[in-house]
């Protein structure tokens, strides 16, 4: 008789953030800890710094190449591209000058940066601060002379967090991953969803023991410890089903149609030229969302108009004709940016942000309107402003375009007024939308969700609170009914509109423009495939 039948199954339950089903062997990851050399002398500390950053570079770098993989190349040359920036080391290197220990220096130098990253809003953010730890620890492993964590295959791994690069180096064949940290918008979630790995986060890790027999349902949120033989029968039946659907959903890389032939438009939301790389523009409709806030993060100094234009131009020039949506800087009060926001917002949800930030620092505001109306002319642009409350908002930056382009023109530059459109974020702004002179819209569903519930979509004792509601989906359709009726395109950004299981319900509310992270592609197009119309 199998020895689990006498056992009592233990479930515990956090938050998915890859589906799929894992069955094996539970692996506590034990939390790092990095023995630091200490040097006899500034000098030396300085040069132990100086080998750690170049080693570290030249591995990230290596494994960039080997990974083939579009979203993990972007989240690599996010950290090449910091160290190669000696702005980030430069803290460190003053406190070595002062007689710090090079390990204790980098640390002290990272460990501000990635708290205020933890404490972003914007789930982008967050995401970067597990960036950022990944390459403060792997720095210091070169200077400690410690080899990378090995993870053995076929487990399922259990950790209070797991470094982007550790997830990329690891055999996840059959195997899965439980995180006390993390949510559904982590960069190693976007990796688990991309490689067909089960994750949940938010568990309590430290009552869970190696070597169990454990089965992780990644679409539940649960881990079941010592499950009977039963469960394993039912959980392996589950697992081969999914396997065959994830082989269907790979063959989506045309047209998206639904089950009457309709066509819905399916964009992707990028952050960067990275994420570009390996992705052919003929299988999607265009970028329905490029933040532009990656340029002004984790800098001494803000973008030149130069510089952005020449990001901005790339995009366009990649998009081929098709439409490729920038937004303006979507930033502060919990998204803090050297020289541009202040600290000390009181409620950070609803501090000065987005386009009531960039109106108060009309100098920053007004290059980046210049260097969009100048990428303008080479192709498909379009830009939205984020955080529009009141008409008078849009206006106002409707008129800065205006003169951002008068102002080219007279210097002889080549300049173009894109569409101007706005997202469709605040309750007060979809209630009122027929006020707002606007050419098209996108919406926000991350932000609406939470202020129409007040409930913060990272606190989990709400997560029953921040889910798409009536009155969300109410909302969604008052907004797409008026842009039919004007003749104005809608779209979804948020990351209601990369959920299959909200697809559907999306397509009710009369959304024929959804805007995905890249690795949504192919399930979103798939379940559009599977709409037959709204239920009767």
């Amino acid at each position: 008789m199998d020895r689990r039948t006498h056992r009592a199954a233990h479930r515990v339950e956090g938050r998915s953030a890859a589906p799929g089903i894992a069955l094996g062997p539970l692996v506590r990851l034990a939390v790092a800890k990095h023995d630091a050399r200490q040097h006899r002398s500034a000098a030396e500390e300085h040069q132990a710094l100086v080998d750690a950053l170049a080693a570290s570079k030249v591995a990230l770098t290596v494994l960039a190449r080997e990974v083939g993989d579009t979203d993990a190349e972007a989240i690599l040359s996010f950290q090449i591209a910091l160290l190669e920036d000696d702005n980030l080391a430069a803290p460190a290197f003053a406190l070595i000058s002062g007689g710090a220990a090079a390990s204790r220096a980098w640390r002290a130098a990272i460990d501000p940066q990635i708290a205020s990253y933890d404490t972003a809003d914007d789930p982008f953010f967050r995401a970067r601060a597990s960036d950022l730890r990944d390459l403060r620890d792997r720095v210091r492993r070169q200077m400690a002379g410690e080899a990378d964590q090995a993870v053995p295959a076929g487990v399922i791994v259990a950790a209070d967090d797991m470094p982007p690069s550790m997830f990329l180096t690891t055999d996840w064949r059959d195997g899965g991953l439980v995180l006390r940290r993390g949510s559904p918008s982590s960069h190693v979630a976007i990796l688990a969803r991309s490689r067909g790995v089960p994750m949940i986060v938010g568990v309590d890790v430290d009552h869970l023991e190696d070597d169990k027999d454990a089965m992780l349902d990644g679409d539940a949120g649960l881990l079941i410890v010592d499950p009977d033989s039963d469960m394993r029968a039912i959980y392996s039946r589950r697992r081969a089903e999914q396997a065959d659907v994830r082989q269907a959903v790979g063959s989506f890389s045309g047209p998206a149609l639904t089950a009457s032939g309709e066509v819905v438009r399916v964009m992707i939301n990028v952050t960067g030229l990275a994420e570009l790389k390996g992705l052919d523009p003929a299988h999607v409709d265009g970028i329905g969302l490029m933040r532009t806030e990656f340029l002004f993060q984790g800098r001494e100094k803000l973008p030149t108009e130069e510089e952005q234009y020449q990001i901005y131009k790339r995009m366009v020039e990649w998009a081929a004709g098709k439409p490729v949506t920038i937004r303006t800087l979507d930033a502060g009060g919990d998204k803090p940016i050297a020289g541009l926001t202040e600290p000390g917002d009181i409620n950070p949800f609803l501090g000065v942000r987005g386009v009531r930030l960039s109106l108060r620092h009309l100098d920053v505001f007004r290059e980046q309107l210049r260097a969009l109306v100048r990428a303008a002319t080479a192709g498909n642009l379009k830009v939205m402003i984020p955080m529009v409350t009141v008409p008078e908002e849009l206006d106002q930056c409707r008129t800065l375009f205006e003169q951002a382009l008068e102002e080219l023109n007279r210097e002889g530059q080549n300049a173009k007024m894109p569409p101007l459109g706005m997202m469709v974020e605040v309750p007060a702004a979809a209630l009122t939308i027929e006020d707002f002179n606007a050419d098209f819209f996108s919406i926000g569903s991350n932000d609406l969700i939470q202020y129409v519930a007040a409930a913060s979509r990272d606190e989990p004792q709400l997560a029953d609170l921040a889910r798409p509601s009536r009155a969300v989906f109410g909302l969604i359709r008052r907004v797409v009914d008026y842009a039919d009726r004007s003749g104005r395109e809608t779209s979804l950004c948020g990351d209601l509109a990369g959920d299959p299981e909200q697809v559907a319900a999306l397509l009710d509310q009369g959304l024929r423009t959804f805007s995905v992270a890249p690795g949504a592609l192919g399930p979103v197009k798939a379940a559009i495939s599977r709409y037959s119309g709204p239920a009767a």
